[in-house]
């Protein structure tokens, strides 16, 4: 593989050690940059980096430079919560939230959840997986550059397996690291609405065996929130995923206070997502576990409900990241940029704690920040380069607009 000598990069963004894997609390805040740099790739990896004034001459000779004046270049978002694989959209519910509907009276309408789960059941694999290509090709050219996608709008055993399999396909498709979770616990489905047992039984017996004979999922989620997923039923179902060594990464507080995050830090969680809810309970048990705390702005933009206490939890000294949700239902988008933007604006984030959530704290909630997420020599080479900015500062402020010039990801410009 060729190598890359990028020069005359107005910053490099989050250099930070190797050794750093996550920042927590008021770490956060601090985004190494390195100003008037150089970056040298090769083999896919980060091979070296430094300051103009001492770069050395024998690197200055390479065929594949590029000058990158007035740009920075930044490590790519690792986007650690996705469900971008479904079947079709459901704008008609966003026609109904603008009439006054409630994401619950939606549900109740025979939308939400439920209402995925029916189309995709209807669907092909080949279609799941090419539609699901066209989102993350979108996503890359956007700046991501790892991805965790859940299943969850299968709910059978059936859809659950095709669900994951197609994640599969995409992990050998694509050049990113993609981590798999299964969700089959996001709903009870209509048949099961009276006898929650009998689906966490479905769940146990059928599902978790099948998808580890085939390895199909890195994780398990489950969405505990009244409901959905009592903290009870949650616990079950974690416990039993860890006899097949599936650590969980679960949604908690989106609707209320719900003990999700509990009982997520009990099973050793790698992430509890969404937060929209906490309270001084669920700060305090945040504020020294290795359990990262995802949050999810552009959801509560989406369906408008409470922004999770971005603030609170850094001031606790929780470890913080940032993801997308990209999902048909509440948030029908994967542009980590207006995340990263959205938590400047709603969550009160600094631009270097949002950086941070989106990049090195992402890949941790991946387990993967030993390999993405920063700049560090033998680092992956997943990057991008901004168009010219006035400072750091620009990219979250200028809302709605890309400042993503070019994409780079194992060392190469990626132009899929």
């Amino acid at each position: 593989m060729p190598k890359m000598l990028i020069t005359n990069i107005k910053g490099l963004v989050g250099v930070h050690t190797k050794e750093k894997r996550s920042l927590r609390g008021s770490e956060m805040a601090n985004l190494p940059v390195l100003e008037n740099a150089w970056l040298l790739l090769e083999d896919g990896l980060i091979k070296d980096f430094g300051l103009m004034s001492e770069i050395p001459s024998q690197i200055l000779d390479l065929r594949s430079q590029i000058s990158v004046n007035d740009r920075f270049v930044f490590p790519s978002w690792c986007d650690s919560h996705t469900h971008i694989v479904f079947a079709a959209p459901r704008e008609e519910e966003f026609v109904m939230k603008i009439k006054g509907k409630t994401y619950e009276e939606i549900a109740a309408a025979g939308g939400g959840i439920l209402n995925s789960a029916s189309k995709l059941a209807l669907a092909t694999e080949d279609e799941l997986f090419e539609s699901a290509c066209l989102r993350l090709a979108d996503m890359i050219k956007q700046g991501t550059g790892a991805v965790e996608i859940k299943s969850g709008y299968g709910l059978t055993l059936e859809s659950e397996l095709k669900m994951l399999r197609v994640i599969k396909r995409l992990k050998a498709a694509f050049p990113i690291p993609i981590k798999a979770t299964l969700l089959a616990a996001h709903a009870y489905p209509a048949q099961f609405k009276n006898n929650h047992q009998a689906y966490i039984d479905l769940i146990i017996n059928e599902m978790l065996p099948a998808v580890a004979e085939e390895k199909l999922a890195d994780y398990i989620d489950v969405f505990c929130e009244k409901g959905f997923f009592s903290v009870n039923e949650t616990d079950e179902i974690l416990s039993a995923a860890a006899k097949y060594g599936l650590k969980p990464k679960i949604h908690a507080n989106q609707l209320s206070v719900s003990g999700g995050v509990q009982i997520g830090i009990k099973h050793d969680a790698i992430s509890v997502d969404h937060l929209e809810e906490t309270d001084e309970g669920v700060l305090n048990s945040l504020s020294q576990c290795e359990t990262i705390a995802t949050l999810l702005p552009s959801c509560s933009f989406y369906l408008g409900i409470p922004f999770a206490n971005a603030r609170g939890l850094i001031n606790a000294n929780a470890k913080v990241a940032l993801a997308s949700d990209f999902n048909p239902g509440s948030t029908p988008s994967g542009n980590m940029n207006f995340v990263v933007s959205l938590a400047c604006i709603k969550l009160k984030m600094l631009h270097e704690e949002a950086i941070n959530a989106a990049t090195l704290n992402g890949a941790a909630a991946m387990e993967i920040s030993h390999q993405i997420g920063s700049i560090a020599i033998g680092k992956k080479a997943n990057l991008f380069i901004t168009k010219p900015m006035p400072s750091l500062a620009f990219l979250p402020y200028s809302f709605g607009q890309t400042q993503i010039e070019t994409v780079i990801l194992n060392g190469e410009i990626y132009n899929g």
